[in-house]
């Protein structure tokens, strides 16, 4: 569950550099080995190494690939199975580089746009920190009791230690209860399905799978899948667990003899707009030209949305930390005035 993966830059990369070197005439194995001479990856490096091994031993590159386990995603190897069948390898792997180029450019430009909000959302939790440290030392040295900025009874360096540690341990410990459910096929269809409801995020993630849906599915017919390979396969393409969890479905409708339009529409997860394209195409009998020749417009819907998506964090993180200075500053002017209700008791 927790094997290395190659990343999305290694990945571009390495199809690409393949791409090039044998539509040059290169055979596969020399290929492989130029290509691995380019990879900073360490581990890509070895990975490779093995597969040459493999491939000197008289295997094809998809069962040298799938003796890696998980370490390549399987649109890939499935892709790489089908155009290694196909005498189409070289035209594969340059769609496959493609592809991974823009899944690392949205990438880079979320974590562009988010990274001001969680700058500012760091710099709070430290300043807090900083305020229950120094108002509990002037607290200590005056001999007093120290201001308790959060109402959590944490004042001075232990206190501000036990603040730091629950925040930020809080964080690690989500991301990476996160990560393994998230490698778990049962807990990324059913957080993925729950995450699908949520307005914007929602829509974010649909667009990003319909958008990979469309491409891999192209893709796939172009290069002589069978219909139901060419769906299971863009289906886990998506990335999305409740697309993914449709496969069976999907599968089922297709061997009843019923339209892909169908198919798709009874997973209730495409947008109607969406079904309604299909339907045409497949009225056309171009589904796989429609879907291709869309598909950039699916990217773009789904940048669109990965910037709106960027932007509701940036103002839930700005609004969480004026809260934050919003309930400080209460909490101290509570405490005076609590000291000037004390001081008028007295007299």
């Amino acid at each position: 569950m927790f094997q290395a993966r190659a990343s999305l830059k290694s990945l571009a990369i390495l199809c690409r550099s393949l791409s090039t070197m044998l539509e040059s005439g290169v055979s596969i194995t020399k290929s492989f080995e130029l290509a691995a001479k380019k990879m900073g990856d360490h581990r890509l490096q070895q990975t490779l190494r093995e597969i040459i091994v493999e491939l000197k031993s008289g295997n094809d590159v998809t069962s040298a690939m799938r003796k890696q386990g998980t370490f390549f995603p399987e649109l890939l190897v499935n892709m790489v199975s089908v155009a290694e069948q196909s005498g189409g390898l070289p035209e594969v792997l340059k769609a496959l580089a493609e592809h991974y180029d823009h899944l690392l450019n949205m990438r880079k430009n979320f974590f562009r746009l988010i990274a001001w909000p969680v700058f500012q959302f760091v710099i709070a939790i430290l300043v807090i920190a900083l305020m229950i440290l120094v108002l509990g030392l002037i607290a200590s040295a005056q001999g007093g009791q120290a201001i308790d900025v959060m109402g959590l009874g944490l004042s001075g360096p232990s206190g501000a230690m036990i603040w730091l540690t629950c925040t930020f341990g809080s964080i690690i410990v989500l991301f990476v209860a996160y990560q393994i459910l998230d490698r778990m096929f049962g807990g990324k269809r059913y957080f993925h399905r729950m995450f699908l409801k949520i307005p914007v995020l929602g829509g974010c993630m649909r667009s990003f799978a319909m958008a990979r849906f469309s491409w891999a599915f192209a893709l796939t017919q172009q290069a002589g899948m069978n219909i139901l390979d060419s769906l299971d396969a863009s289906l886990k393409a998506t990335g999305n667990g409740a697309f993914i969890a449709e496969i069976p479905r999907v599968n089922g409708v297709i061997n009843d003899g019923e339209h892909l339009t169908n198919a798709l529409a009874d997973t209730g997860l495409f947008t109607e707009e969406y079904i309604h394209m299909v339907d045409v195409g497949e009225t056309s009998g171009t589904v796989p030209e429609t879907l291709q020749r869309l598909s950039p417009r699916f990217q773009e819907d789904a940048q669109r949305s990965l910037a709106t998506l960027a932007a509701v964090l940036g103002w839930l993180i700005w609004a969480l930390v004026a809260a934050f200075i919003i309930f400080v500053v209460f909490r101290i002017a509570f405490w005076y005035l609590g000291i000037i209700n004390d001081a008028l008791k007295q007299v």
